[in-house]
C-alpha cells in the first residue's frame, strides 16, 4: 500500500472590493532581518508626486516562494506569448519624472 502526503486545501476568497485590483507599473522594496516590504504605486506622465496604493509585508520565506512562483509564471508567459521585453537602465524615462536623489530607501 502506498501512502499519500498529506495535502493541505486552502480555500480563498476574493471579496469583491478587491477583485479588481490594482493597478502599479513601480514598486519599492525594502527588508529588514525579520521582512521584506513592498510599496505598490503608479507613476504617470505629467504627474511630479506618486502615493503608495499598496503596502505588502512578507516574511522571508514566503518571499522567496513569491519570487519563484513569479519565476514560474514569467517562463510560461514567455513560451506562449513571447519573451518580455526590459526598458532601458533609465526606468523612469518615460515618465518625465527622476525622483529625488536619496528619495528612495535602496
Amino acid at each position: 500500500m502506498e501512502k499519500k502526503p498529506n495535502v493541505q486545501q486552502i480555500n480563498i476568497e476574493l471579496d469583491e472590493s478587491v477583485s479588481g485590483g490594482e493597478y502599479s507599473n513601480f514598486v519599492v522594496v525594502t527588508h529588514s532581518p525579520a521582512e521584506f516590504v513592498m510599496d505598490f504605486t503608479r507613476l504617470l506622465p505629467g504627474v511630479p508626486k506618486a502615493k503608495i496604493h499598496s503596502r505588502i509585508v512578507m516574511a522571508p520565506p514566503h518571499v522567496k516562494a513569491f519570487l519563484r512562483a513569479l519565476g514560474e509564471n514569467i517562463k510560461k508567459f514567455e513560451s506562449k506569448h513571447g519573451e518580455i521585453k526590459i526598458p532601458g537602465q533609465d526606468r523612469f524615462s518615460g515618465f518625465g519624472v527622476k525622483p529625488p536623489k536619496g528619495s528612495l530607501p535602496n
